[in-house]
């Protein structure tokens, strides 16, 4: 696995700018087990969590869905509310109680409209946590289904 931390809305985003993603963010608490989304279904909404775990996991034909990503304490969960066609490639559950803060993607996206500094700043914390969930997913995936030894010169 990357070493590299993944990148949290506090050490990505400017004062000013976490200020203003925090003013639409809603308090939230979600039971253990509760399904965050699945693959397909419609990105509307992101989360950090605040406390608990939720794993992301992938659909796999004929096996159970794999488990590619543990998410923690100050993680963004879900990014595919903010690239068309906004839905979700991966499903999430939560694996322990969570406490995150919730954001309405509509309301995020436009603000990133209105105000093209935030935008940039917003989709390079997203994309540079896409870049690491990508790594995750492929050294989980071979991992899990590649011969031994297929990743390690990769």
């Amino acid at each position: 696995m990357n070493d590299s931390p993944t990148p949290t809305m506090l050490r990505s985003l400017s004062a000013e700018h976490r200020q203003q993603l925090m003013r639409v963010a809603q308090e939230v608490s979600i039971p253990q087990g509760t399904r965050l989304f699945e693959e397909g279904a419609r990105a509307d909404r992101f989360w950090i969590i605040r406390t608990g775990t939720i794993e992301l996991d992938m659909h796999v034909p004929g096996r159970r869905a794999a488990v590619i990503e543990s998410l923690g304490h100050n993680e963004l969960v879900g990014w595919s509310w903010l690239f068309a066609p906004h839905v979700w490639h991966l499903g999430a559950e939560a694996t322990t109680p969570i406490r995150a803060y919730e954001f309405d993607a509509t309301a995020v996206r436009s603000m990133c409209r209105d105000d093209p500094t935030l935008g940039s700043d917003v989709s390079q914390w997203v994309g540079q946590i896409l870049a690491h969930r990508l790594r995750s997913a492929r050294t989980r995936l071979l991992d899990l289904y590649a011969p031994y030894g297929a990743g390690s010169s990769l």
